[in-house]
């Protein structure tokens, strides 16, 4: 769900957050519109209003892992992390962790790709979050839900600052609850259909 449908309609800080936020058109391939996180996490306020809307939410939630979706989860994560008194962990793409690792692949637009976790990083019990800058099909924060899964973590919500706002991801976050802060930002004369996002969060 939407920020906005739970609680925070109207609420100031979520226009800040996404007016924080470029579109760069046609980046890095024609049609797409980048939703340019970059301007929001060197904007403060709107940065910490972002990070102070998640520990709200979680701080009560009796979360021990927050885990961040490499690489713009890792904006979030840590300072999520941190503020609720959790430990943060990165889910990083194939051969960026040293030492032993578990793997789980998902399925990309144009091919597949996998996230690694550190073995032992996670015990079996804790309740985790999973953090990721923007969710469209789903399919990378599925993965991250199997991965933890496999360890025995409880994954209790997967968060996002931006959501399509058909939220079809939903369906394939198997029945894990999804909240969103915000839709992506819009350009003037493109339809949403035109405004296809960027999603790969490598």
């Amino acid at each position: 769900m939407f920020a906005a449908e739970n609680g925070l309609r109207g609420d100031p800080r979520l226009k800040g957050i996404s007016d924080a936020i470029t579109v760069v058109p046609h980046f890095p391939k024609p049609g797409i519109m980048f939703q340019d996180i970059t301007t929001l996490v060197s904007n403060p306020k709107a940065f910490k209003d972002t990070i102070d809307i998640f520990v709200d939410r979680y701080r009560d939630m009796d979360i021990s892992v927050v885990a961040g979706v490499e690489a713009r989860g890792f904006m979030f994560a840590p300072a999520i992390a941190l503020a609720i008194g959790a430990k943060f962990i990165p889910l990083r793409k194939p051969g960026k962790l040293p030492g032993e690792v578990i793997s789980e692949a998902y399925e990309l637009e144009y091919g597949k790709d996998r996230l690694e976790m550190h073995v032992g990083a996670v015990q079996h019990g804790e309740r985790a979050l999973i953090i990721d800058d923007l969710v469209a099909t789903g399919g990378t924060l599925s993965a991250a839900t199997r991965l933890l899964e496999r360890v025995g973590a409880v994954v209790v919500e997967c968060a996002c600052v931006i959501g399509l706002p058909e939220v079809k991801g939903r369906c394939r976050l198997d029945g894990k609850p999804l909240y969103m802060l915000v839709e992506p930002r819009k350009i003037e004369n493109y339809t949403l259909l035109q405004q296809r996002c960027f999603v790969d969060s490598g």
